[in-house]
């Protein structure tokens, strides 16, 4: 079922993260009390996302001609990493990010001019295995992994949940480090790793190929492994809910609430949209994110829980993961809880 709530507005009624000196912070507030008076809509909103299902909202957005009353153009632009992402937020080249909740809290936190809109995601990390028979992380001991993102997620909740079961990381497994969640799924279905900790759509990307001729003569048989999700609620006896991504406003926008309500507002239609339509959704990833393939899009929407939040609504969830990584590596989330300007 679709979760989400958010405060009515006219526009629902009419459409249904290393970081940046004190100068730099300090300028974009008078840069944005000119923004704010502006008249009409702006000459541009600057989108930015990764190839994952956190952008797909971003992109409904920007196709359904919903931002259209805001901005003169819309455009779009992919980050690959997580420092492309930290880049594009200091080098003020976006407006709106789609962003990993843990980057997002540490560029705020080191000064960036960020505030978090909405929580979006909330599970679609698995590993992918060969062995269809091992379902937590303690089954793995001893095994090589391959792991996107080092020190950046999804590595640092792989850490956390193996810590607060007893495990090291770098002790009791062998973890083989990639640039992306692409690059672990193409050494899964080449033999050259047995397990790889992926996220969706690559995930069902995987499945799909490697169930397809003619991959499917040559690559391994994968399967759903351990669910991160199922894991965080058994260590911490919660719900299976992982506050992982969402979008922020960055620069001068994030001081204009008129602006962020609309754009807010339009998201959480756009996220709704998705879940209602999959393959549609699918189809529309696949004109801005090439690689992506509509049907392995629908698989994932179907798998990870739709939900969709306020910052403030995801506060709570939010400090209770930002919490496990000041207890584990404060330097994740900039050393301390974001306060109340980082949640909108």
């Amino acid at each position: 079922m679709h979760t989400r709530s958010t405060p009515a507005s006219p526009l629902r009624r009419r459409l249904l993260a290393g970081v940046g000196s004190a100068a730099l912070a300090a300028s974009w507030p008078v840069r944005a009390q000119q923004a704010q008076h502006e008249q009409g809509p702006r000459q541009r909103l600057r989108l930015a996302g990764p190839m994952a299902a956190v952008s797909f909202p971003l992109l409904r957005a920007l196709e359904s001609g919903a931002l259209a009353p805001l901005a003169e153009q819309v455009q779009f632009q992919v980050w690959n990493n997580p420092d492309q992402l930290r880049a594009l937020v200091l080098g003020g080249d976006a407006d709106f990010v789609a962003v990993p909740s843990n980057v997002a809290a540490n560029l705020y936190n080191r000064g960036a001019p960020l505030r978090l809109l909405d929580v979006s995601v909330w599970g679609m990390l698995w590993l992918v295995s060969r062995n269809a028979q091992w379902q937590t992380l303690a089954d793995f001991q001893g095994q090589e992994i391959a792991m996107p993102f080092r020190s950046d997620m999804p590595d640092i909740l792989f850490q956390l949940l193996a810590r607060k079961q007893g495990l090291e990381p770098q002790r009791d497994f062998k973890l083989r480090y990639v640039a992306s969640p692409l690059d672990a799924m193409q050494l899964l279905i080449a033999r050259q790793v047995e397990h790889a900790l992926l996220a969706e759509p690559a995930i069902s990307m995987a499945l799909r190929k490697t169930r397809s001729f003619p991959v499917s003569m040559v690559a391994p048989q994968l399967y759903r492994s351990v669910d991160l999700q199922q894991e965080w609620a058994r260590v911490f006896q919660r719900p299976p809910e992982i506050a992982q991504a969402g979008v922020a406003a960055v620069g001068a926008v994030r001081e204009d609430a008129a602006l962020l309500t609309q754009v807010r507002d339009i998201l959480a239609d756009a996220h709704a949209w998705c879940q209602a339509h999959p393959l549609e959704c699918g189809q529309m990833a696949r004109r801005h994110l090439p690689l992506l393939k509509p049907q392995a899009v629908a698989d994932s929407l179907q798998a990870a829980p739709a939900i969709w939040r306020t910052a403030a609504q995801a506060r709570p969830d939010l400090e209770f993961f930002y919490t496990q990584l000041l207890d584990s590596a404060p330097a994740l989330v900039g050393g301390k809880l974001p306060d109340d300007g980082f949640y909108f």
